[in-house]
């Protein structure tokens, strides 16, 4: 018997997706583990594979379209099963195939999908049945479903209710302007009387009036689901986590010469943010209570150190997370890295690779910046930002000698971890810079 494929939840607590890409054509045949659809999330391209051989019947939903996490996207079948009428093998699934799953006019079947499997309104209660959209867009307007009329199958809000109550909406709000009175549309009032008695006021400048043109010269650009979601984490993070700031400058220049002599002659390529990124875990395993997260019920600790390092892209900052760094070598550190930034400037990245650690670190040396605060990614605990190594006048024993700076500051989550364990985890972490050798032990 033909089943549905689903749009699948690609992380946790994710409502919706964008379907990216059919990898395979309609009536062509797939094996197990082949990828059938692509779907993107607010970060991450992810592959959707088969779990056993088959033939897609039918995609309902169009490349480019957002749907609900679990609406039916496709209809699939066994290699050898022969199904004659799609309509009806959908009906007997419950989804509508009244569009027969063109791309134009998708994003409405991806919604009735779900419509017609609801059940019926009550008559007598006031409880409203609504599409998991049409619940999202009466939320995000300011709109209650139970003040809405519902016309789908019986009786459910759909995307088209709201939108008719938003319109109906702004069409009072533009009327109540029309019928307000003359005096609060600027016409003029009455003149005043003025006895005879009084002498007329003295003639004041001409107070100039604001000009109601829209200012020339700007753009506006779309926010892409990548920057609406990092707008959300970020300031979500800032109203929520405590943040605190610990500020450290070390000596690199052994950790340059280390860095020279590591790529001389070798097959991958080692950069300063790698060296850091070591230097990040090994600090965690020497200060420990540095390596844990907020959960809301207890601070969980972790014994493998995972290192996020942020990535910049044309989309947005992504910050896809290195396992296990403290058992990697600087090659495998270097290497997974690059392969990261690749990935993550074609947007091929995982989902799950997104996701996880306690830390993450933050470059932007590369661009002269000396020094900068930046903001804890959620669930972490803290973030590094990494400034650009200078040359300056340090004093050492009394004497004045030039060497290579670097300044970092330590964002931190105060609600799982103290100024005291911070402070001794960066005291860690400019000693390792200051001596680089121990990074690799």
């Amino acid at each position: 018997m033909p089943e549905l494929l689903l749009m699948p939840e690609i992380a946790a607590a994710t409502t919706s997706a964008v379907l990216a890409g059919w990898p395979v054509a309609v009536n062509t045949r797939f094996a197990a583990s082949d990828v059938i659809a692509t779907v993107e999330t607010d970060k991450a391209v992810v592959d959707v594979e088969a779990e056993a051989d088959g033939v897609i019947l039918r995609t309902l939903v169009g490349e480019g379209v957002e749907v609900e996490v679990g609406t039916a996207i496709a209809l699939l079948a066994r290699p050898d099963e022969t199904v004659e009428d799609v309509d009806a093998a959908l009906a007997a699934l419950g989804v509508s195939s009244g569009n027969g799953g063109a791309p134009a006019p998708v994003a409405a079947p991806a919604e009735a999908a779900s419509a017609e499997a609801a059940p019926p309104a009550s008559n007598g209660g006031s409880r409203r049945f609504a599409s998991p959209l049409a619940r999202r867009l009466a939320a995000e307007s300011g709109l209650l479903v139970t003040d809405l009329v519902g016309t789908g199958p019986g009786g459910r809000i759909v995307r088209r209710d709201v939108e008719a109550a938003l319109a109906q909406r702004v069409a009072h709000e533009e009327a109540d302007v029309h019928d307000a009175s003359p005096a609060l549309l600027g016409a003029p009032a009455p003149a005043l009387e003025v006895p005879t008695a009084v002498a007329p006021p003295e003639p004041r400048a001409a107070v100039p009036v604001p000009s109601t043109q829209e200012p020339s010269g700007y753009t506006d650009q779309p926010l892409s689901r990548m920057r609406k979601a990092v707008a959300a984490r970020l300031t979500e993070s800032k109203a929520t986590a405590p943040h605190f700031y610990v500020r450290g400058v070390a000596r690199v220049d052994a950790l340059l010469q280390m860095r020279a002599d590591l790529n001389d002659g070798a097959d991958v390529r080692i950069s300063v943010n790698d060296l850091i990124v070591k230097a990040v875990a090994r600090a965690h395993q020497l200060v420990p209570e540095m390596n844990v997260v907020w959960t809301g019920e207890a601070i969980r600790s972790f014994s493998g150190v995972d290192v996020s390092v942020a990535v910049a892209t044309d989309k947005g900052l992504v910050t896809p997370v290195l396992t296990s760094v403290e058992s990697r070598t600087i090659s495998d550190v270097a290497r997974a890295t690059q392969d990261f930034v690749a990935r993550a400037r074609e947007g091929r990245l995982q989902q799950s690779e997104l996701e996880g650690g306690s830390v993450t670190v933050t470059n932007l040396g590369m661009y002269g910046v000396e020094e900068f605060a930046a903001i804890i990614n959620p669930p972490q605990s803290a973030i590094l930002a990494v400034g650009a190594a200078k040359q300056e006048a340090v004093v050492t024993d009394g004497r004045v000698e030039a060497a290579t700076v670097l300044r970092v500051t330590l964002s931190v989550d105060h609600r799982p971890v103290d100024g005291a364990v911070a402070a001794r985890w960066m005291s860690a972490f400019v000693s390792l810079l200051d001596r680089p050798v121990r990074i690799l032990s």
